[in-house]
């Protein structure tokens, strides 16, 4: 059982935070404690929500709040939590996951996810190194990046997750940056509310191994809050190919499509939905 702060402070644990002090992940976690509170106060329950956090730095965000969840193998939150969705569809279901358990160990559950279109929100801390692990290359890391376990540099060009995400049908798309506490929480809200699979990618800095790519305020900038097409989505997400110092890098939602969810497709979980209950509400 988790044991929450006590006063109007609400979602937070008492336990000690572990990361590294400086660490983007204290800032992605306040970002996330903020949306939920302030959903919250839309209309959403306290009680609906629930996590499933992968293996990496990112994980151990479990363990500082304080709503209902567990941790997934390598590579598997995803499905994990649409386990947990079809268990019961009123849930709001987060996942928070890595760059190395995305989208190297678990990238086919990624761009199943972008096609097929469940109600769940995928938030990705991206710093471009596997650095629960010591710092190896991702498939996000850049070309050149060395580590001990490639001392020659990274020689493969890093995929574009925002891309990819597009391409491959997600409906809702966005990115930010983990020292903008405000914006974060704004596309938070945003993509918890939306109806579908909804991924944000949050650029953060690693203060011990990927130093290369820190600090990259003065690449980006901010989209237009406004609709778009997929085409014009595709394009804004090419400006950035995740090297360094290779074009700006657009923050915000490139793409929001509302169509019908992986949910609302099989009727037995419709019957559960307008009901307002799982399937351990359901007479055998």
């Amino acid at each position: 059982m988790k044991k929450e702060m006590p006063g109007t402070d609400h979602l937070r644990i008492l336990k000690e935070i572990t990361w590294c002090p400086g660490c983007p992940d204290h800032m992605i976690l306040e970002s996330s404690r903020r949306a939920l509170l302030s959903l919250t106060k839309k209309g959403f329950k306290k009680e609906n929500f629930a996590m499933v956090c992968g293996v990496g730095c990112h994980g151990k965000i479990f363990d500082y709040m304080n709503i209902s969840g567990f941790y997934a193998l390598h590579g598997r939150a995803i499905p994990t939590a649409m386990g947990i969705k079809f268990g019961n569809p009123n849930l709001n279901v987060m996942v928070f996951s890595g760059d190395g358990d995305t989208y190297s160990e678990g990238i086919a559950h990624f761009i199943h996810a972008c096609r097929t279109n469940p109600n769940i929100t995928l938030i990705v801390n991206n710093n471009q190194a596997f650095s629960l692990t010591t710092g190896q290359a991702t498939v996000t890391s850049q070309l050149g990046y060395k580590t001990k376990a490639e001392p020659l540099g990274a020689v493969s060009h890093p995929i574009n997750p925002i891309h990819l995400a597009l391409s491959t049908g997600a409906s809702f798309v966005a990115r930010c940056n983990a020292r903008d506490i405000e914006h974060t929480q704004l596309v938070i809200e945003k993509a918890m509310a939306h109806k579908g699979f909804s991924f944000v990618e949050i650029l953060q800095d690693c203060i011990v191994f990927n130093l290369e790519v820190n600090e990259r305020d003065k690449h980006m900038y901010k989209l237009p809050d406004k609709k778009r097409s997929l085409k014009k989505a595709l394009a804004l997400a090419g400006e950035f190919d995740y090297n360094l110092n290779h074009g700006k890098i657009p923050l915000g939602v490139f793409y929001e499509d509302n169509r019908e969810s992986l949910e609302e497709k099989w009727p037995q979980l419709v019957r559960l939905m307008k009901a307002r209950k799982g399937w351990k509400g359901v007479r055998r």
